[in-house]
């Protein structure tokens, strides 16, 4: 089973995009903007950030646009609201070789969901999708920071929850 990456950790992609680092950090509340306070209504407003590193030989295009990303919330995995019309993101960027590009996305959901956010990037690098990579988090604790329990250790009383403990069970017998 594949871990989710903490808030702040960097992700080398593979293959053709080696050299392509993605981050997502900077996960805090943030005040709704301008002229969003009605679609707020209910809802708590977070930022994060996107950051695309280029550790190759060579510039690549990078793009990141609001189809790319998938936000979720709480111990159910609840979509949150993309604001993608205040969301800064990366259109058809020539990224250079050790240089940065950083998107700044702004999202909303219910506050008792903040407790948990994944948030899943698909990068796509000179018209070429990279993998889908998947950052976890917790908006209650200080910036996002690890000591974040994965989705399926906080919903061990659910089904998915119990099917999870019991593969683990499994998988450590199997190496006894």
């Amino acid at each position: 089973m594949r871990e989710p990456n903490v808030i702040g950790d960097w992700q080398e992609c593979a293959d053709e995009h080696a050299g392509l680092r993605v981050r997502v950090s900077g996960l805090e509340r943030a005040e709704p903007p301008r002229g969003r306070d009605e679609a707020a209504e209910g809802l708590t407003y977070f930022r994060f950030r996107v950051t695309v590193e280029n550790r190759m030989g060579e510039p690549a295009g990078i793009h990141l646009e609001d189809g790319q990303l998938d936000i979720r919330t709480g111990p159910d995995g609840e979509s949150a609201f993309l604001d993608w019309r205040n969301s800064q993101f990366i259109e058809g960027f020539d990224l250079y070789p050790l240089r940065r590009a950083t998107a700044v996305l702004y999202a909303a959901a219910p506050e008792p969901l903040l407790r948990l956010v994944d948030i899943q990037v698909q990068l796509k690098a000179d018209d070429d999708w990279a993998d889908r990579y998947l950052w976890s988090g917790d908006m209650t604790a200080p910036g996002g920071r690890p000591g974040v329990p994965t989705r399926s250790d906080t919903t061990s009383e659910s089904l998915a929850g119990q099917i999870t403990a019991f593969l683990r069970e499994q998988a450590e017998r199997g190496q006894g």
